[in-house]
């Protein structure tokens, strides 16, 4: 079947370098797809882009999306993802008055001081500890400090995706709690801190109104229509975070699910019935458009080292040199970067060897195993944290073109795997425009059926043999002052079940 006639649902990604629109149907079947470039400006601490570019490159991706095959008298709603923490300010007229400072713009260190000093009490009940200077509400105040005249001329708040959905329906919007939660949203009760805001001096007038992800937010108008190719009256939902839409795309919806993203670094993201609280501030959590709370945190370790420390070699060439020497007994923790925050925090950790290896090939096979180690770490964390460990487990990211290293994540963490065919944060959108105005079993439903997978890895009858290896590698972090005993005794518990 090709799809024709079908019901389809249109996801936008904005991401950092480019936008991605995809239309999908009710059954998981790509009608057509779209991409264009996005440029930015960085010098130093500052990462700015224009967010006249961001409608552009939208309107370029959805035309080609039609243009391919996705009739737009087809499409039933859509919804819009951003990167987390971008933010600009906006006029009366919903024009950008300011450039978008992006997900890393670090420009605004003292306003996160003043941000942590004044709302501790608050970020500890939303389930972190402490704001980042990246993040959303820190930046908000380092804009105000430089535009003094901003309040006087009703200039307001808007994240990414707010100014494409504005765009679309043509009035003024409310932003979603996934992409305000670094700007000081409080998911569980869908507002704003006010005695926050006002210590900070940050008057209501500036901030949108708040929505959870998968609200109706309008429809797209006559102009936009135009320019994007688009027919009138299309639905517009409220979108995400592009980490959000990334594990709805990987289909792990469900309590107890988890996706584990395994590029450059390693991210851990799953759902929980109740919003977890980390006393140690490695995990915090979005809001999912079901209600339920969306747990995660990044690690420092992960696939990046791989092009670092092997230059010039073929990553098939190293796989099958190193696949026979699985399990190594050489033990690695392979930072990308010096600093842990996940599964624990720990400025000073560096990357090191339990020893010297023997040659390239054991190198790069405590590498994936090292990586894999953590990984494991990281569900124990979180399940000692009361987190429902129990669900399926997705891997996307870069790594899973590796199969090897793929069957040696199921092998370590002693569970099944399954890779998704399609795991790009348009596909979450598009999910999530279709469980919003089409069938009304909710987002797991739509992500069962429109998220299918490729693969499924069972882990082979020798997995056991990791846990000697995962046990010294907990003793060795231990020993060096990271790793606190309490973490490491639970996960030592996890080896005799």
């Amino acid at each position: 079947m090709s799809g024709a006639g079908q019901d389809a649902w249109l996801g936008v990604d904005l991401g950092t370098q480019g936008v991605r629109a995809v239309a999908v149907t009710s059954d998981g079947r790509l009608l057509g797809s779209g991409s264009s470039p996005l440029t930015s400006n960085r010098r130093g601490e500052r990462h700015e882009q224009d967010p006249e570019q961001w409608w552009r490159a939208v309107c370029s991706a959805v035309g080609q999306t039609c243009a391919e095959g996705a009739d737009p008298r087809r499409i039933r709603a859509v919804a819009v993802d951003a990167t987390s923490g971008t933010v600009t300010l906006t006029d009366r007229h919903g024009r950008c008055v300011t450039p978008g400072l992006m997900y890393d713009d670090g420009r605004a260190t003292v306003e996160a001081e003043q941000v942590n000093a004044l709302g501790e009490g608050q970020w500890a009940k939303a389930g972190y500890r402490r704001m980042q200077r990246s993040w959303g509400l820190p930046k908000l105040r380092w804009l105000l400090d430089r535009y003094p005249h901003a309040v006087a001329d009703g200039w307001r708040l808007a994240h990414q995706n707010d100014v494409i959905n504005r765009r679309l329906v043509g009035h003024e919007v409310p932003t979603d709690t996934s992409n305000a939660l670094k700007s000081g949203a409080d998911a569980a009760a869908v507002c704003w801190p006010e005695k926050v805001f006002a210590a900070l001096a940050i008057p209501t007038g500036v901030l949108p109104g708040l929505v959870l992800p998968g609200t109706v937010i309008g429809e797209v108008c006559a102009g936009a229509a135009a320019e994007c190719g688009l027919v009138p009256g299309i639905p517009v939902v409220a979108g995400m975070t592009d980490g959000c839409a990334a594990q709805l795309a990987s289909g792990a919806t469900a309590v107890g699910s988890w996706n584990s993203v395994l590029g450059t670094t390693l991210v851990l993201k799953g759902v929980t019935e109740e919003l977890l609280h980390d006393p140690a501030g490695v995990v915090y959590s979005h809001r999912s458009p079901s209600g339920h709370w969306l747990p995660g945190g990044a690690s420092s370790t992960g696939a990046g080292l791989v092009a670092r420390e092997f230059p010039g070699v073929g990553l098939d060439l190293l796989t099958d040199e190193a696949a026979p020497l699985l399990p190594t007994g050489l033990l690695r923790y392979p930072l990308v970067s010096p600093g842990e925050r996940f599964p624990f925090v720990a400025p000073d950790a560096v990357a090191f060897r339990s020893r010297e290896p023997a040659g390239r090939a054991e190198d790069f096979a405590a590498l994936m195993q090292g990586v894999a180690y953590l990984e494991r770490l990281c569900f124990d964390y979180v399940h000692l944290l009361g987190a429902p460990t129990d669900g399926a487990v997705v891997l996307t990211g870069g790594a899973t073109r590796n199969p090897v290293w793929n069957q040696l994540r199921a092998d370590v963490l002693r569970r099944p795997v399954s890779l998704p065919r399609h795991a790009q944060p348009a596909l979450g959108m598009a999910v999530l425009a279709a469980s919003a105005c089409g069938d009304p079993g909710g987002l797991d439903r739509a992500a069962a059926a429109m998220v299918r997978p490729d693969v499924v890895l069972e882990p082979r009858v020798s997995e056991s043999a990791h846990d000697e290896g995962y046990v010294r590698l907990l003793g060795l972090l231990v020993q060096r002052g990271w790793l606190s005993e309490t973490v490491a005794a639970h996960a030592r518990e996890g080896t005799a079940s």
